[in-house]
């Protein structure tokens, strides 16, 4: 067993992709665009400068960083209230807390937008350190963030299992060096992603903590 357990939060905690992509596509047909079916494979989990060039790639547009702002504005606003929550959230904070692992959230989204959601779904207190990708000079596929949960943790990040459902992420915790698990929401792994899963490939949480207690 690890030392540390950094998660990604959407799409792998709680089950707010959906309204992402909800709000991506809603902006896009304000502006009379169609998205190309890969834009949600290259935008999740991306933030900063990536996410921007994204934007203008899929939008057409100089600058991407307004479509940037009002989709996170629009994201913000929906989850106000409730966060959906993906199965085995509760019990692989437990399982880690039993074990005395310590653990980080690293995601792209605000960090106003994380504490909400942990608030919201109850797991506020098991979550040490806070990472969000809006500070980031690079954001994922690049390590940085992950690196950052590491070191406010005060472990290495080789003692670290990063938890990641989208490319972009796995490829950011494998370039970290951490023990990389992959619970794929909206795209399953090709073989190359799934050789960064170092951690290994899970249908859920759930089925991850399985695999856990057989170390």
């Amino acid at each position: 067993m690890l030392k540390g357990a950094i998660f990604d939060m959407d799409g792998l905690m709680f089950d707010t992709e959906q309204i992402w992509q909800k709000n991506w596509n809603k902006t896009a047909a304000e502006m009379g665009i169609e998205l190309a079916e890969d834009f949600k494979y290259s935008i999740c989990g991306t933030s900063g400068k990536l996410m921007n060039s994204v934007i203008e790639k899929y939008y057409g547009v100089e600058d991407g960083s307004e479509i940037a702002a009002l989709v996170k504005q629009r994201v913000h606003d929906d989850l106000i209230e409730f966060t959906p929550e993906k199965p085995g959230v509760h019990e692989i904070l437990e399982f880690f807390r039993e074990k005395g692992v310590r653990m980080a959230v690293a995601s792209s989204s605000t960090e106003e937008v994380i504490r909400r959601n942990l608030q919201n779904t109850n797991t506020e207190d098991y979550i040490e350190v806070i990472v969000s990708g809006s500070g980031m000079a690079n954001g994922k596929p690049a390590p940085d963030i992950f690196l950052k949960a590491a070191e406010e943790l005060g472990i290495a990040p080789e003692e670290c299992y990063v938890f990641e459902d989208a490319f972009n992420g796995v490829m950011a915790g494998y370039n970290a060096g951490c023990r990389t698990i992959m619970i794929p929401d909206m795209s399953q792994p090709t073989d190359e992603i799934r050789a960064m899963a170092t951690g290994g490939v899970y249908d859920s949480l759930l089925a991850a903590i399985e695999a856990l207690k057989a170390e």
